[in-house]
């Protein structure tokens, strides 16, 4: 199927790598013109200039951190500015916390709550108006299967992404008539910089450590970050307009809840 995307205009936050680079480069590649929201500048320059050079799309890299009210707006902002309109918001950024519920405080669940669930609050309030005088629109909230199956010592991330999970119904149901359709994608075990990190910290090399998690993977391996990309495109495009108010695992058949 040939999914074009000419004539959108998206926003990927956390999109300087992995997953969120992954979308960026699809819609761009689709057609679609790309802003690009991260905290390193380095890694979205590096980002910017890499699509850049494999597709003829407007991309824009915006530095700044989602977790921060100001910061959201101004990355609406300056999307608007440089393409006039948003068609499509991915809300992408995001970090896997996790730990003993004992130990996590107040404040660090608010904090994973400001990253996770308030940024897409506020992007859906900024965007929502004009998708509502368009009739058309598309947002997709990535998430984690442990918004369906939370495992032991998952907090605060199971709780954050429970809650954009129950947002993403929610909005899917009161702009349905809008055309403005909503959907989240529950990440699985995917290839990204984190799992680099966590072998390192376990003492085991990256073959290792993902050969033991990919054990409760039916698939029998990690995901590529592409192939949730491709996922996103079709939801974003034409080709989903019947899709919304839905959460997709893409994880290899990992979760126990479908």
């Amino acid at each position: 199927m040939d999914i074009s995307l000419n004539g959108r205009s998206a926003i990927v936050t956390g999109g300087s790598k992995g997953i969120g680079f992954a979308i960026a480069k699809r819609f761009a590649e689709s057609g679609a013109d790309v802003a690009i929201v991260a905290r390193g500048a380095d890694s979205l320059d590096a980002a910017v200039a890499e699509i850049k050079t494999v597709t003829n799309s407007h991309v824009i890299g915006v530095q700044g951190d989602v977790a921060k009210a100001t910061d959201v707006r101004r990355a609406y902002d300056e999307a608007v500015a440089a393409f006039g309109k948003l068609d499509i918001v991915v809300n992408n950024a995001g970090t896997s916390r996790a730990g003993p519920f004992e130990a996590m405080s107040d404040e660090l669940l608010q904090q994973d709550l400001e990253l996770k669930l308030f940024a897409a609050v506020r992007f859906a309030r900024l965007v929502i108006p004009q998708m509502k005088e368009r009739k058309w629109g598309r947002i997709i909230n990535v998430l984690n299967i442990g918004a369906k199956a939370p495992r032991a010592a998952s907090a605060p991330t199971s709780v954050s992404r429970a809650a954009g999970m129950a947002l993403t119904k929610a909005l899917a149901s009161e702009y349905a008539p809008f055309n403005i359709l909503v959907n989240g994608l529950l990440v699985g075990l995917i290839d990204a910089d984190q799992h680099v990190q966590k072998a390192k910290s376990r003492g085991v090399s990256l073959d290792e450590y993902k050969a033991g998690l990919a054990k409760d993977i039916p698939l029998g391996r990690f995901g590529r970050a592409e192939e949730f990309a491709n996922i996103a495109c079709f939801l974003a495009s034409d080709a989903g307009s019947y899709i919304t108010g839905t959460a997709i695992n893409v994880d290899g058949g990992r979760s126990p809840v479908v």
